[in-house]
């Protein structure tokens, strides 16, 4: 196993670009260079890492000449797709946070606890699923190794850190009573039903990530999920409400003991349970309110809640890269 890798952070600059240069310092990941890229408009600005100060560089189709390793991309889908092959082409292996990559045949879309085996060193570009996706699979994945997934109900509330800053400053101006530049309505003091766009079929795009992901990550292509998305006014923290029918009778001691065991799992019993402050700032993908719905049979409901732009982005991706790692993909 190799010590040390030359690491590309694209977008660096934006919200989740921000947090991988975090993580990375905060998990001492295995680093000999790194360079930072973003947009124009960036260009002037500097990075502190790990002591030292670099600058940000404009992102063009040389800037993977320099043999990088690994590529860490969060500047939005049309960059991906412009990027990212070249970046492969001259031997990086890119993880890319848009939704570019993530449903094609041959691209993987990997949350390392559930479907991390399936890497291979063959792979250059490797998607990082939805916020809300990731935080949903890991515990789902683990009912489905008991009991079988039959059939999968989102809800979720979402923060608006998932629109990134322009989410979280459309939040400030409806606090000082402007109206929002971003959101369709204003969201301090509000919740609405709607995430990115509406599709023709009454679905918006959020939604049909977090089903098509959702099987493409279990494995699972005609498992039968369906989602409904809410943005809510929290800055930091995505909550799903899930509802679960699975094909074998449920043993709740045994789901229970299973996710405490689980080392990317906080499990909250009882009267307890998490909400987006006890997520905000750490890697974990907390469950509570697990209970049996008894309006179905082998059914149950559970309530997870991660910080979105940690484990739901930036961690997941250095996970990622951390799993390649350790079983000498890279």
């Amino acid at each position: 196993m190799r010590q040390h890798y030359r690491v590309a952070v694209v977008g660096a600059t934006g919200m989740v670009g921000e947090t991988f240069i975090r993580v990375l310092q905060e998990r001492h990941f295995p680093i000999s260079d790194i360079s930072f890229f973003a947009s124009q408009r960036s260009v002037g600005k500097t990075i502190e890492f790990q002591g030292k100060t670099y600058p940000v560089e404009a992102l063009n189709e040389q800037s993977f000449d320099r043999g990088f390793d690994i590529a860490l991309f969060s500047a939005g889908g049309e960059t991906s797709l412009k990027f990212a092959e070249i970046a492969a082409a001259k031997g990086a292996v890119v993880i890319d946070n848009s939704s570019a990559w993530r449903m094609k045949p041959n691209i993987p879309l990997i949350v390392p606890e559930c479907n991390g085996h399936i890497l291979k060193k063959s792979d250059m570009i490797i998607a990082n699923p939805n916020c809300s996706t990731i935080q949903s699979v890991v515990p789902l994945k683990v009912i489905d190794d008991l009991f079988k997934l039959k059939r999968v109900i989102y809800s979720s509330y979402q923060a608006v850190s998932g629109s990134g800053y322009k989410g979280v400053f459309d939040l400030e101006r409806g606090k000082r009573g402007e109206a929002p530049a971003f959101y369709p309505k204003v969201i301090h003091e509000n919740c609405f039903p709607h995430i990115d766009d509406f599709l023709d079929s009454g679905y918006t795009k959020e939604e049909k990530k977090m089903i098509e992901e959702t099987r493409k990550i279990l494995g699972k292509p005609k498992l039968p999920v369906t989602a409904t998305c809410v943005r809510i006014p929290v800055v930091v923290g995505h909550s799903v409400s899930i509802n679960v029918e699975c094909e074998k009778a449920i043993d709740m001691n045994a789901l229970k003991q299973a996710f405490k065991d689980h080392s990317g799992i906080i499990f909250y019993e009882g009267k307890t349970y998490p909400t987006p402050q006890d997520a905000a700032g750490n890697d974990l993908v907390h469950v509570g309110r697990l209970r049996l719905d008894d309006s179905r049979d082998h059914a149950l409901n559970l309530w997870v809640v991660a910080d979105n732009v940690r484990k739901g982005a930036a961690t997941n991706a250095i996970q990622i890269a951390e799993y390649m790692i350790k079983e000498e993909l890279i």
